[in-house]
């Protein structure tokens, strides 16, 4: 039986604590696949200092939620942990940890692979980007669309 586990986090996330608690549920794994997100500090618009992630109470965590089990149902993984931060994220903190173990490494790989591409699309967060000088909106971009494709099979 797979264990699939979605956290939304108002507050910091610790991805090595997540890690280390990951890692001791799954010590039989052959392969361990971790991804680690960060808001990035530049773009072409200037200095970043923080993206605002709007979410829906309850719609959010069910979108998380569906996004992993639909991993953990596809890939021929025994594990999927999900860790996505929600409200202001500063600059250059982690937004997003997910992780895949599995008996081996394929598997992992494409599972960590397959739910980032389905969270950066399709995820119930709404994303503001805030700078000196600028505020946007991020909307998935034509690579985010191309990459989501290659699971369409």
């Amino acid at each position: 039986m797979t264990s699939v586990e979605t956290l939304l986090l108002p507050e910091a996330l610790n991805g090595e604590s997540l890690y280390g608690r990951f890692v001791a549920a799954n010590r039989g794994a052959g392969a361990l696949v971790t991804f680690s997100g960060r808001v990035r500090g530049e773009t072409k618009e200037g200095a970043v200092s923080h993206l605002y992630l709007d979410w829906y109470p309850g719609m959010t965590e069910q979108s998380l939620n569906a996004i992993a089990a639909d991993a953990a149902a596809r890939f021929d993984v025994q594990a999927v942990l999900v860790a996505h931060r929600c409200g202001e994220v500063r600059s250059e903190e982690e937004i997003v940890f997910v992780a895949t173990a599995s008996a081996h490494r394929r598997a992992a790989f494409e599972a960590a692979d397959y739910l980032m591409d389905r969270l950066k699309s399709e995820a119930a967060l709404w994303k503001r980007e805030v700078g000196a000088g600028f505020e946007r909106w991020i909307e998935p971009t034509a690579k985010d669309a191309n990459d989501l494709k290659r699971w369409e099979k």
